[in-house]
C-alpha cells in the first residue's frame, strides 16, 4: 500500500530544516540530538540550550566522522529526541548508526531517507546527464551516497528497524513536490501503487518511539 503523502518542496537545506521544525515541533520540547547536522540550521530555531549537533563538517557541536564511529560520544537515552535527516544513505555503517540513534534516544527517533530512484529516473531515461551524490568524479568527493534504493525499500528498511529495535512507528509518510492535480492523476493511473511513489515521491520520513 502506498505511503501517505505530504506535498512540499525543499529548494534549499534551510527550507527542509524549517519544515522539520514546523512539522515535528511537538517532539522538540527538550534537548534534541541532530546526527549529521552539517551547518546546524536547526540550532537557530531551537536555541543553543535545546540543541546538540554532530557531524564531520559544517558547524557541529562535536566534530566526528560518523563512518568511523562505533559509538556516538553521548550517554544512553540522553536526548528525548534524536534526529538524522538525509544522512544514513551517506554511511557505509548505516545499520550500526541507526542502532546508535536508538541507544541515545529516550523517547523518539526521527529519520528521513531520499528516494534515489526519483532523482535518477530522468537522466537514466534520457541516457545523459547526472544526478547528485553518484557518478565517477576524478577526485574522491567528501560527500556521496553509499546506497541506492527506492521509496518502497526505504519503507521496508524503516519497518525492519522498528521490529529489530522494538520500536513503534508513530508516523511513516512520503513527501513529494506539489504538482498539477491532473498530471498527478494521470501518472497514478499509468504507474499504480508503489510504482508511482518509486518514480515521483522524493523523501521518506519515519518517526519512531521507544518502548
Amino acid at each position: 500500500m502506498p505511503l501517505p503523502v505530504e506535498f512540499v518542496a525543499f529548494p534549499s537545506r534551510a527550507a527542509r530544516t524549517q519544515y522539520v521544525h514546523r512539522r515535528f515541533s511537538r517532539y522538540f520540547d527538550e534537548r534534541v540530538l541532530d546526527v549529521g547536522c552539517f551547518e546546524a540550521p536547526l540550532r537557530e530555531l531551537l536555541g543553543k540550550e535545546k540543541y546538540f549537533g554532530i557531524d564531520i563538517v559544517g558547524a557541529p557541536d562535536i566534530v566526528l566522522n560518523l563512518e568511523q564511529c562505533e559509538r556516538l560520544p553521548v550517554d544512553d537515552r540522553s536526548f528525548k529526541t534524536v534526529i538524522c535527516i538525509e544522512v544514513l544513505e551517506h554511511l557505509d555503517n548505516l545499520h550500526a548508526m541507526f542502532a546508535e540513534l536508538v541507544r541515545t534516544s529516550r523517547e523518539h527517533v526521527l529519520i528521513s531517507l531520499p528516494n534515489c530512484w526519483s532523482d535518477a529516473r530522468m537522466p537514466i531515461g534520457r541516457g545523459k546527464g547526472e544526478f547528485a551524490h553518484y557518478g565517477l568524479p576524478a577526485t574522491r568527493p567528501v560527500d556521496r551516497h553509499k546506497w541506492f534504493f527506492n521509496l518502497e525499500q526505504a519503507e521496508q528498511f524503516a519497518r525492519a528497524m522498528a521490529q529489530q529495535h522494538q520500536l513503534s512507528i508513530v508516523e511513516l509518510f512520503a513527501t513529494e513536490k506539489p504538482r498539477n492535480a491532473l498530471v498527478q492523476a494521470l501518472r497514478r493511473l499509468r504507474y499504480p501503487g508503489s510504482r508511482y511513489q518509486n518514480r515521483y515521491s522524493q523523501t521518506m520520513w519515519a518517526l519512531f518511539r521507544r518502548s
